[in-house]
C-alpha cells in the first residue's frame, strides 16, 4: 500500500512536472514560434507605422471631349443633296382637250357669236347689200342669237373689246330684225319709230336701238363705231359680212372706216375740197376728240386732205341697203 501510494506521488508529480514542462515548453515554443515570424515579418507597431511609399503614376494625357452632336430632327427619310426630288406631276391637258374645254367655259360666259357671223356670211354680200329674204328664211336662228345676247350681258369684267362686239352685233342684228318685222318696207324710216322701239329684251332690261348707239357705245370714246354699226339704208357704212369678235375688232373698225372714208358713193374727197357724209356732221363731236374733223380724216383717207378744205354734205339715202 505504502508503495502504491509513493507510485500514485511519483506518478502524479511527474504529470505535474510534466505539466509545467509542458506548459514552459509551449511558452518556449511560442516565443520561437514568434521569433521565427519575427525572422520573417518585423512587426512595427501601429504608433511607429511608416506611411506608405506613394508610386507616382505617370500623367496620362487627357483625352479632349467630343463635342456633342446635335440632335437631327425627325424625318421620314433622308434624301441625299445629291439625289434629285421627284417634281410633283401635275396633268396638264392635251391641246385639243384644252381647246375645248377653253370653248365651253367661254359659250357660259359670252354669246355665241358664231351664229351671227354664219347669218352675215350667207346673207350679206361683200360689199354690205342685205338679202333679207334669206335671213326671213333663218329668222328663228337670228332671234336665237339674239336671246343668247340677252341672257350673257357683258359683265365688268369684260374687255373693252369684247362689249364692242357684243353691243354693236346686237345693234346689227337688232336692226335685221326690225326689218324683218315689218316687211315688205323700202326704207327703215317707213317704220314709225324704227329706232325707238323697245322690242329686244336683254338681261332684264328692254332696249331700242337709240339706247345702244347713243347712250352705250357713243359712250365709249371711239368714233369708228359709227361705220360698224349699219341703219339699213344705202347711205349708211355697209353692213359688214361677219359678226364683230374681240381679237379682231380693232382691225374690223379700222378697215371699215378706211372703207368707208374712201368709197366715192358715199364720199368724194380731194385734196382742197371734200363731199361727205351727213354722219360726219351729224356725230361731229365725235369726230373731233383728236382734233379736227379733217384731222379724222386724214387718217384714213387716201387723198390727203388740206387743213383749210371746203367742206359740204351729200343727201342721204335711206333706201333699203339690199
Amino acid at each position: 500500500m505504502k508503495h502504491l501510494f509513493i507510485a500514485l506521488v511519483t506518478t502524479l508529480g511527474i504529470i505535474i512536472v510534466s505539466c509545467g514542462g509542458a506548459k514552459n515548453a509551449v511558452a518556449e515554443s511560442n516565443t520561437a514560434a514568434v521569433e521565427v515570424i519575427e525572422e520573417k515579418v518585423t512587426i512595427v507597431p501601429k504608433e511607429e507605422m511608416a506611411e506608405p511609399e506613394v508610386i507616382e503614376t505617370p500623367e496620362v494625357p487627357a483625352i479632349p471631349e467630343t463635342p456633342e452632336t446635335p440632335e437631327k430632327p425627325m424625318i421620314e427619310k433622308e434624301v441625299p443633296a445629291t439625289e434629285p426630288t421627284t417634281p410633283e406631276v401635275i396633268e396638264v391637258p392635251e391641246p385639243e382637250v384644252a381647246a375645248i374645254i377653253e370653248d365651253e367655259v367661254n359659250t357660259l360666259i359670252y354669246p355665241n357669236h358664231s351664229t351671227f357671223n354664219q347669218l352675215l356670211a350667207t346673207h350679206v354680200s361683200p360689199q354690205g347689200n342685205v338679202n333679207y329674204n334669206g335671213f326671213k328664211s333663218n329668222w328663228s336662228t337670228l332671234r336665237s342669237y339674239i336671246k343668247d345676247l340677252g341672257e350673257k350681258m357683258p359683265a365688268d369684267d369684260w374687255t373693252r373689246e369684247d362689249k364692242l362686239s357684243y353691243w354693236m352685233n346686237a345693234y346689227n342684228a337688232m336692226t335685221v330684225d326690225l326689218i324683218l318685222r315689218n316687211q315688205p318696207v323700202a326704207s327703215i324710216k317707213d317704220i314709225k319709230d324704227p329706232w325707238d322701239q323697245r322690242l329686244w329684251k336683254l338681261g332684264d332690261t328692254w332696249y331700242n336701238l337709240n339706247q345702244i348707239e347713243h347712250q352705250i357705245l357713243r359712250k365709249m370714246g371711239d368714233a369708228r363705231i359709227h361705220f360698224g354699226i349699219n341703219c339699213a339704208s344705202f347711205s349708211c357704212p355697209p353692213l359688214l359680212n361677219e359678226a364683230f369678235t374681240a381679237d379682231k375688232v380693232e382691225s374690223q373698225l379700222d378697215a371699215l372706216a378706211r372703207g368707208f372714208v374712201n368709197d366715192s358713193k358715199r364720199n368724194t374727197i380731194t385734196a382742197n375740197s371734200i363731199e361727205i357724209s351727213k354722219i360726219f356732221t351729224w356725230f361731229a363731236k365725235d369726230f373731233k376728240t383728236d382734233g379736227s374733223l379733217i384731222d379724222f380724216l386724214n387718217k384714213y383717207s387716201e387723198t390727203p386732205i388740206a387743213s383749210n378744205a371746203k367742206k359740204r354734205y351729200m343727201d342721204y339715202d335711206w333706201t333699203l341697203n339690199k
